[in-house]
């Protein structure tokens, strides 16, 4: 039975709610509204923490009914994913010149892509060892030996039992099956579905142009009903946001943030570590960092606020194309497989320092071999990591159990997962933002006009 005060929290969540409502109707600026909501969800998880406590009843009861609006929003933005990705790809062969330049564009974010998950792969590792990280130092409470058993018993699940057969998982041996998220490979294996469609229509468009102008409107007028529900979506974003971290502060366990304070530390460390790297990359290529860095602010707040790369996706290849002058075709592809392959933070980051916390607890060395194999398996490990919750989980059995580390160890931090799985999720995003910038200043297509003018639109202003 509801009790009063479980009414009364839910009839304030409801006003703040119609708040971030009226603030839309007033106009002010999306990101505005995400930020607001964001202090505002933290605000009232403190409150209720505060009142009532962790496992109070009304906590628990107001915290249900409240999580329909936050898994409400996130189940919608794992519904846009697979038709998001599948149609974005397509989207972008339809808008590619044949030639030189698209395998050097491919080339180039490829490398990108790779190339950086293997430099976040040893800056976890650094930070892991400066920081002395031992998962056997970690009391596991109930949650993490829930957690824990949880995963031991996805990784039994996984039909792969090495490498070799995790990478052949990757092929969509039944793309339909694939279309409904079924396999923990999914999202990579409509990836490489879509690219096979992608090359197959360039031939038919090159050998049949007439059947080819005929694919590509069809392609572009399914690609503009499917970012029309992406924008219904975004527009829900304020009051998933609210309803996501007011339930994740009022349910936070802080004792066990605060005992495991130095994983969180060490892993926002790597992660701004990672970040400025990618700055310095740009700075090499010749791309100002200061300017990048303003013109995609508010795709990084929305990604750490979401949780979401492929949530974030849309406002990602807005920003390159409208603000960074990436052409169209680039945004598209560097966003999409930037969702599946080399995620920095997921993939990168995290199962490496993971690793690296739970060798000493398997009794294995940390010498240079070990080393060295971890960054290639975590390189490896990193096609297919999703883009909606769950990528860094995934990663991480993969990457443990091809060292033959305890798999159940990668619970250890899922106290304070939510609190480290924002940062990552935003240098997931850079990274992708990143490949498409750096990609198409190599192959000389940025716009150097429109990534240099200070006058540029609100992202999602015709949108949300």
């Amino acid at each position: 039975m509801i009790t009063f005060l479980t009414i009364l929290n839910l009839i304030i969540f409801i006003a703040v709610l119609a708040s971030l409502w009226i603030m839309a109707k007033k106009h002010v600026k999306f990101p505005k509204r995400v930020f607001i909501a964001l202090g505002m969800g933290i605000l009232l998880g403190i409150i209720m923490q505060l009142i009532y406590g962790v496992d109070n009843k009304i906590t628990t009861q107001t915290t249900e009914w409240t999580g329909i609006i936050g898994s409400g929003y996130i189940s919608l933005l794992q519904m846009i994913v697979i038709p998001l990705v599948f149609v974005s790809i397509i989207a972008a062969f339809t808008k590619i010149d044949i030639g030189e330049k698209f395998a050097k564009m491919g080339s180039y974010i490829f490398i990108f892509l790779i190339g950086t998950v293997a430099i976040a792969a040893i800056v976890g590792i650094v930070y892991a060892m400066l920081f002395g990280l031992d998962a056997s130092s970690i009391d596991l409470g109930q949650a993490e030996n829930a957690r824990s058993a949880e995963i031991t018993d996805t990784a039994k699940e996984m039909t792969a039992t090495s490498l070799p057969a995790q990478i052949l998982e990757l092929l969509p041996a039944n793309p339909f099956l694939d279309f409904t998220g079924a396999r923990a490979t999914s999202t990579i294996a409509v990836v490489i579905f879509a690219a096979f469609i992608g090359f197959a229509y360039l031939r038919v468009a090159r050998k049949q142009p007439e059947n080819g102008y005929v694919l590509k409107r069809g392609i572009d007028a399914v690609y503009s009903l499917v970012m029309a529900i992406v924008t219904f979506v975004l527009r829900l974003t304020p009051y998933g946001i609210l309803a996501i971290m007011m339930n994740t502060v009022a349910t936070s366990d802080f004792a066990a943030i605060w005992t495991l304070g130095k994983f969180v530390i060490a892993s926002y460390a790597a992660l701004i570590t990672m970040y400025l790297i990618h700055l310095i990359i740009l700075a090499i290529l010749g791309i100002n960092p200061i300017q990048y860095m303003k013109k995609t602010a508010e795709v990084l707040l929305f990604a750490f606020t979401s949780r979401s790369s492929a949530g974030t996706l849309p406002l990602n290849i807005q920003a390159q194309t409208n603000r960074l002058g990436v052409p169209q075709a680039i945004a598209n592809f560097s966003g999409s497989f930037g969702l599946s392959i080399g995620q920095n933070g997921c993939a990168g980051i995290y199962p490496a320092m993971l690793a690296i916390m739970v060798a000493p607890v398997a009794g294995v060395d940390i010498d240079l071999q070990f080393i060295a194999t971890l960054v290639i398996v975590v390189v490896l490990s990193s096609f297919g990591v999703a883009g909606v919750g769950g990528g860094a989980t995934f990663a991480s059995i993969l990457v443990l159990s091809a060292l033959n580390l305890p798999v159940g160890l990668a619970g250890v931090l899922i106290s304070v997962e939510p609190l480290i799985d924002m940062g990552r999720t935003a240098l997931n995003v850079n990274d992708s933002m990143l490949a498409g910038t750096g990609t198409a200043k190599l192959t000389k297509q940025l716009d150097e006009e429109t990534f240099n003018n200070n006058n540029y639109n609100e992202l999602t202003t015709n949108h949300a």
